[in-house]
This record gives C-alpha cells, structure tokens and sequence, in this order.
C-alpha cells in the first residue's frame, strides 16, 4: 500500500473537504481529488460519502482512519530517529514561537543565527496554536505555557514580567490612585469577567469595556488612549507613550517561557545549534524580559532566576508544578 495514498486519505478525513486537504498537503486539490478516488478504487471501497458541506467517512472509511493513523505515527516515528543521528549544520529546521516573540524581540537574533548557520534553512511558523513536535509540524517550539507535554526535552527560561499600562493621555484624564473606578480595561475575547487574567491586578475591579483577543492589537489600543490593558513587559517597556501603573508577578496567567524539542531530535546538530543560540539571546534579553528595566521604582520585582538544567519536561506529582531534571 502506497503511503501516499493513506497521507492523501488523512488530510482529506481530517479537513473534512479536498480543498481543505490540498492546502494542507501544499498541492492542487485536483491532486487530492484524483488520488482518493484512485484509492478508493483500488481497494474496492468506498472511504468517502460525497456530502454538499464536505467529505464525511463511511464505515470502511472508519476502520481505514484507525489503521492509518498507526502507520502514520510510526513512519513519522521513523523519520525522528533518523533526523535525530543527523550531525550535519545544515538542512531544514522548523521553528514555531509567538508572533509577538519574534516581531519585537528575538527577530535580530534569529537574523544572526542564520548568517552563524548559512546552510540552516529556517522554516518559521510564528502562531499562538501548539505545533505537534511529536508529528514534527516543528522541530522546536518557544513557547508561553504552564504545562509542557512530558514528551519533550528543553528547558524552562524564566517567568516573563506582565504589567498594566497606559497611555500619558489617557492618564491625564483618568487618576488611578484616586480615582481608579474611572479606568477601563481592554481585555480579552475569551473573557468576560474580572475574575481570571486580572485578578491579581489592583485594578481588577474596573470594568472591561472593550476586548482584543491580539497582543498587538491591545498594545496599538493602549497607545491610542482607548483603556488600560496587561502587556508583557518587553512589549510595553520599550514605548515612551505608555507608563506602567504596576508589574504582575503572577504565574497562572499564561505560564512560563519554555524552548523544546521532541527527545527523538535532541542529539540533532542544527536542533542543538538554534537552542543553544535562543538560550543565549534569552539570556541577554533577561532583564527586559523581567521587567528590570523600567525606571518606575515599583519596576525592581524579582521573578526568579533562569533554570540551566536541559532535560526531559517530567511532571511533579506532588504538587502539579513542571520542571526539568537531569
């Protein structure tokens, strides 16, 4: 059996459609049309109902998914080991991280790597969403997370500083040690009460008036006077216009900064270079990291300090936390 076919058959049995498919397989969905019918012909079966809204499974179709699924795990299983022995400092390397980590912070960095690295040719994926590393949709990931799945090797940076912020206009306007019920905040789309990302804020009990669900977005709001908002610290720190009113030390708001690999990969010699390449500009970038930069005096907050141990993420069962061990 071609694994092709069965690649061909995932696609289109998880996207549910064939133009869905084609986009993710990076091929025109005539291609995919062709090969499931030619599968489906092969094997004298039909995989596929042919539905107005997409393509559903039929039973055999059902059974098919269980199967491939396995072969799939195990050729892609396959691939980690042998991409695993590889020593050479060159071919592909598929990097993910949050947009906002690489757009105002670790963009020159990831520039003097590939000028260190020439024959490394980076395959960047800058998203919020968790690549699987275990599929190897990526060979690292940067990640903001509290729980690390215990699959991967890495190690945990530091806990990044978030503050609350807001503009010099709109403090002219709003006084938040007198008159702090005036404020308002520029929230999240996923939440609507002050009970969960704010609660630790002094301000908790303004309301939130209006939501972003982007970084990005709520920092250009913020700049333009519509409310307060929590921004990390190295995202806000660095604009004159913005003045931070106080520094969360806070843990279960979005976790701690990890960088991570699948075990399988972590003998790879260009995995190992751009690790030991973040770690460094992580290193560097600490203290804004922190949010040990600012001028304010309530800005000297100590948040811990970087972990050195490299090693399998495990879980601590008696109290739930992550941590590396040798």
């Amino acid at each position: 059996m071609d694994w092709d076919n069965l690649r061909y058959f995932l696609a289109v049995a998880r996207k549910g459609s064939i133009r869905a498919a084609a986009a993710d397989l990076a091929v025109n969905h005539s291609t995919v049309a062709r090969r499931i019918s030619s599968f489906e012909k092969q094997l004298g079966v039909r995989l596929f109902e042919r539905l107005p809204n997409g393509y559903v499974l039929t039973a055999a179709g059902e059974e098919m998914m269980k199967s491939a699924q396995h072969i799939e795990d195990e050729v892609v299983k396959l691939d980690r080991k042998v991409i695993g022995r590889d020593a050479q400092l060159n071919g592909v390397l598929r990097v993910t991280m949050p947009t906002v980590l690489a757009t105002h912070l670790l963009m020159p960095d990831i520039s003097a790597f590939t000028k260190l690295y020439p024959n490394i040719h980076l395959e960047m994926a800058f998203s919020s969403e968790e690549f699987n590393l275990r599929k190897r949709e990526a060979d690292i990931a940067i990640r903001l997370t509290q729980n690390p799945p215990d699959y991967l090797v890495g190690r945990r940076i530091l806990h990044p500083a978030k503050g609350v912020y807001a503009s010099h206009e709109y403090l002219r306007h709003h006084d938040p040690e007198t008159q702090p019920e005036t404020l308002s905040w520029i929230g999240w789309e996923e939440f609507s009460s002050p009970t969960h990302w704010n609660k630790d804020s002094r301000y908790s009990a303004a309301p939130i008036v209006h939501k972003a669900d982007d970084l990005l977005a709520q920092l250009e709001a913020v700049k333009a006077g519509i409310g307060i908002a929590m921004l990390p610290c190295f995202l806000a720190d660095k604009v004159p216009s913005l003045v931070r009113l106080e520094c969360i030390t806070a843990k279960d708001i979005c976790g701690d900064l990890w960088i991570l690999t699948h075990e399988d990969l972590r003998a790879t010699a260009r995995v190992r270079a751009f690790i030991d390449h973040m770690l460094n500009a992580f290193e560097q970038h600490r203290d804004l990291l922190l949010g040990q930069r600012y001028s304010q005096p309530h800005a000297a907050v100590k948040l811990g300090s970087m972990d050195n141990n490299l090693d399998r993420v495990t879980p601590h069962v008696s109290s739930g936390a992550i941590s590396l061990e040798n």
